[in-house]
């Protein structure tokens, strides 16, 4: 892979059998072909690369779900507690390594205890165990260049003039003549990668706080089997969940294509519930966006978003029971239509119409307010008021025409004004004007709801808006 580097065209990229004829990332293309007659050179296309990337991210989940994109060629896996899924780690890199060569993918691996560790064995390692032993990380990086440690190329340019070429060399000198003389980022990455100091991983998905996971001998193509394994991954999940009374409110289906390929299902829930034939149905209504090609072969169920399961005894208010009895409906509503689609409206302690009320989850609780009942309103409040052009006789008076979206519309009938002042007590209420509403109907028998900002004792020119529509 090539691309433009200044005033010449250089080698980013070799594959293994290039490498071998002594080709190497950094060289002129120009020196490659004189070098290499019969090489073969393509332009580097990063966006396609980065895309690349991310699907085999996203199809390493398998193995571990926290997984991070390490610049612009590596993958970060945290497989803590993963591994014996697979019997052991070998056998895991066993595994991962049978489908890098299917996918025709040249690969270096390493596992060690910290991040820092595992990086600088993968990238500069040259022994034949990828698997780095507990607790040996200073032993494995020893011979390793300072570049090992992820640290800025002038850094390790400045190191090497030194002489300090080994990690070990590192090592061996006192750590207050190195931090005054290299900055304290270069003892960052040296404390880091000999577990030190601690490094959190940056996933790329969000940490699921429960999930199964299930291998196929066989890979799977039929819509009967997937239900099948779904309902057995439901049954399991709930099963686990059940003893600590909590459930997920979200639920991601991953299922992982023969080729590299993984497809996600997301559901929601009102309410955490552990009724696997429940869960099973808002499924349903989605695995024909499943399209298993050559195969499913493992397919993972997580969870995220825990909550206290609630029960229907324990629900002694009415309400609480009616609530309970929507759950299921409110679940599929969401499923299908989308989660922002599905809410309720609760009223809020302001008079500002826009800030009267607010949207809630349909199930979440909520204090009952004592709101005194306000004045007539319209069914339909616009996002946001929209200017209008009105003209009134005299200034208290409502508008006798008005127009809005380009029509003009006549006055036919009018209430009003209803005074509403700014709440000055908020942020910005002191800035805002006070308002004078009214109803208004055109000669079509249309009814809107307008008002007039600002007075014109304090204002020279009031403004008219556009904030809703009856009926």
């Amino acid at each position: 892979m090539a691309a433009q580097a200044g005033n010449r065209l250089e080698i980013q990229a070799v594959n293994p059998a290039a490498r071998a004829l002594g080709l190497k990332p950094g060289m002129a293309v120009a020196d490659a072909r004189a070098w290499v007659p019969q090489v073969v050179v393509l332009p580097l296309d990063p966006e396609a690369d980065a895309a690349d990337l991310k699907r085999l991210a996203d199809w390493t989940t398998r193995f571990s779900p926290l997984v991070a994109i390490d610049g612009t060629d590596g993958l970060m896996l945290d497989i803590a507690g993963c591994a014996h899924l697979w019997g052991s780690e070998t056998r895991m890199l066993a595994d991962l390594d049978r489908h890098m060569r299917t996918f025709g993918l040249h690969y270096r691996v390493a596992v060690a205890d910290t991040i820092g560790a595992a990086w600088g064995a993968a990238r500069f390692g040259a022994g034949t165990n990828p698997i780095v032993p507990h607790g040996q990380q200073r032993a494995a990086l020893a011979d390793l260049p300072p570049q090992a440690l992820r640290l800025p190329g002038e850094l390790c340019a400045q190191l090497q003039r030194l002489g300090l070429k080994r990690i070990a060399d590192l090592c061996t000198l006192p750590r207050a003549a190195l931090a005054r003389r290299f900055g304290t980022g270069l003892m960052d990455r040296l404390d880091q990668a000999l577990d030190r100091q601690d490094e959190i991983l940056s996933p790329l998905l969000p940490p699921p706080q429960c999930y199964v996971r299930m291998d196929f001998a066989e890979p799977i193509t039929q819509r009967a089997d997937i239900d099948r394994a779904l309902t057995l991954l439901l049954k399991r999940l709930t099963e686990a969940l059940r003893p600590h009374e909590s459930g997920p409110r979200k639920l991601d289906l991953s299922c992982y294509r023969l080729d590299g390929e993984t497809q996600r299902l997301t559901i929601g829930t009102a309410r955490a519930s552990l009724n696997a034939a429940h869960l099973f149905r808002l499924f349903e209504e989605k695995l024909n966006q499943l399209h298993p090609d050559d195969g499913f072969e493992a397919m993972r169920l997580s969870g995220r978003e825990m909550e206290r399961l609630t029960t229907q005894q324990h629900d002694f208010e009415a309400g609480s029971a009616i609530r309970h009895d929507l759950a299921p409906l409110i679940d599929r509503l969401s499923n299908r239509l989308g989660e922002s689609a599905v809410h309720r409206v609760e009223t809020c302690e302001s008079h500002i119409p826009e800030r009267a009320v607010r949207r809630l989850p349909p199930l979440a609780e909520s204090p009952r307010l004592h709101w005194p009942k306000a004045s007539q309103r319209p069914i339909r409040l616009l996002p946001h008021p929209e200017p209008i052009e009105a003209v009134a006789p005299i200034p208290d008076d409502p508008p006798v025409q008005f127009r809005w979206r380009h029509v003009l519309h006549k006055v036919r009938a009018a209430e009003g004004p209803e005074r509403i002042a700014p709440e000055w007590w908020l942020p910005g209420g002191e800035d805002a004007e006070i308002r004078d509403y009214y109803r208004v109907e055109d000669s079509e028998g249309r009814r809107f709801w307008l008002y007039r900002a600002g007075l014109y004792q304090t204002t020279p020119t009031p403004r008219w808006f556009m904030h809703g529509m009856f009926g």
